[in-house]
């Protein structure tokens, strides 16, 4: 099977040390539909995405580049980003709501809960999902 791509056309905004800052276009997925100009979705914005790579020397500020990323590391950070804290969350409400027999305070610990989970995930793993979901830089 066959590694789908996503590929964004993109403008050197910043080289410095290993890191390359790449400024991309970012559009609605229904951008080419025919009725965007009615519709508020279809707006573009500018997205700066930073790139690591040890030869970062090679590029120049207002370069064109073309960005690859995988559409599996997207589908990835998806589940750790709402997947799993969902699937934390509703077991913690119900018990929360079993134990106290109160929703409101099964509400609060689900979300403290889900809090936690984040900051977990920034404290010990920012760097090493940082690096797993990264774009590269085509050449």
């Amino acid at each position: 099977m066959k590694e789908e791509l996503i590929l964004h056309d993109g403008v050197v905004k910043l080289v410095d040390g290993q890191k390359v800052v790449v400024t991309i276009l970012q559009t609605a997925a229904c951008s080419a539909c025919a009725a965007k100009a009615m519709c508020s979705s279809a707006e573009a914005k500018e997205k700066d995405v930073d790139v690591f790579t040890p030869q970062a020397s090679l590029y120049q500020v207002g370069q064109k580049v073309v960005l690859e990323g995988r559409l599996t590391d997207g589908r990835r950070a998806a589940i750790i980003a709402y997947g799993l804290p969902l699937l934390l969350m509703l077991p913690v409400l119900f018990v929360a709501i079993r134990l106290t027999g109160s929703e409101p305070l099964g509400a609060l610990c689900a979300l403290i809960t889900v809090a936690l989970y984040y900051v977990v995930i920034y404290l010990f793993f920012r760097k090493r999902l940082q690096q797993s979901f990264s774009f590269r830089i085509k050449h």
